[in-house]
């Protein structure tokens, strides 16, 4: 019988393929979109964020999302440095989140603040793939648009703490697997998996018509 882990990637891999070749992200990691698409882009990161680190507060004491709550996993603080460096100190007075930003923002408070198990799946789909495919986007935002390497606006994507991510993830799985929950709550930390994608592909997609690619 497959591992929690494993179910949990194996279940939501189509919404998480969906997410990754969505065509602002294909057209901003191709280079054919301004760097005010990365900023735009990630003005949206930080509502999200900030969502999920206010969250984590309150989920640091509860038994079943207390164990996922790493500090150093915490990404307010580059995203805030990449931001004041994108968009200049005042970067706070004009930032606005997009309606589809709003409602993932919201989920993930609605999941913090009643059901931990849910928040969990929130968690797992953003640090996680943070760890992971987003440091191909550091790449390639340093190669497009010339931030120093591993510097100011791509601090988001960088785990200072964090000397080894392979064994990081793994040693997160195996929290995965050691969550406790019986199957029916099992089905719907899958599920609440599946719509984090689905949330995070409407922002893309709402990015996607703010910047059209003209033809």
């Amino acid at each position: 019988m497959d591992s929690f882990s494993t179910l949990i990637r194996t279940a939501s891999h189509e919404q998480h393929m969906e997410a990754e070749t969505s065509t602002f992200m294909s057209d901003l990691l191709g280079g054919r979109l301004g760097v005010d698409a990365y900023a735009r882009y990630t003005e949206q990161l930080w509502f999200v964020y900030e969502a999920l680190e206010t969250g984590a507060e309150k989920s640091a004491a509860d038994p079943v999302a207390g164990p996922f709550i790493r500090p150093e996993l915490f990404r307010l603080r580059a995203l805030e440095r990449d931001l004041a460096h994108l968009r200049g100190p005042e970067w706070r007075a004009n930032l606005s989140a997009l309606p589809a930003t709003q409602a993932y923002a919201d989920r993930v408070r609605v999941c913090a603040e009643s059901w931990p198990a849910g928040y969990i799946a929130h968690h797992y789909t953003r640090y996680l793939g943070d760890l992971s495919g987003g440091q191909i986007i550091r790449d390639k935002a340093e190669k497009t648009w010339g931030f120093e390497k591993k510097g100011d606006g791509v601090r988001f994507y960088v785990f200072e703490e964090i000397s080894n991510p392979a064994a990081f993830k793994r040693g997160y799985r195996e929290l995965l697997d050691a969550v406790d929950a019986d199957d029916l709550e099992k089905q719907r930390i899958v599920a609440e998996c599946k719509r984090a994608f689905a949330l995070n592909t409407g922002v893309f997609r709402a990015l996607g018509e703010e910047f059209p690619l003209s033809a």
